[in-house]
């Protein structure tokens, strides 16, 4: 037997992060772009753009600093969202592996 699990965050009843959204966040550390890290995760950029505010409207602060022709950022807030999806990702996996 197997144990499977999805892991997301809420705030008031709403998703604020997932698995995908986690990659988008990180694939955009990595490129410092939206565009570039859409692209790479075979997104459009309105989908992406549009996951990230989604994510910034539900916890109410910035997750990324955007600097149009610059690139962008994560916040302190958007490194501590990453961390804790992260900390509570490895609990659940850590707990599949005791069954």
């Amino acid at each position: 037997m197997r144990v499977r699990f999805k892991v997301w965050l809420e705030k008031d009843g709403k998703p604020v992060i997932s698995e995908g959204k986690y990659r988008l966040l990180r694939e955009v550390e990595k490129t410092g772009s939206i565009k570039k890290a859409s692209e790479n995760l075979g997104l459009t950029y309105k989908r992406a753009f549009s996951q990230i505010k989604g994510m910034e409207e539900r916890l109410g602060c910035r997750i990324l600093d955007r600097k149009r022709g610059k690139g962008a950022v994560l916040t302190q807030e958007g490194v501590n969202l990453l961390e804790e999806y992260e900390r509570i990702l490895k609990a659940f996996k850590e707990l599949s592996l005791r069954v």
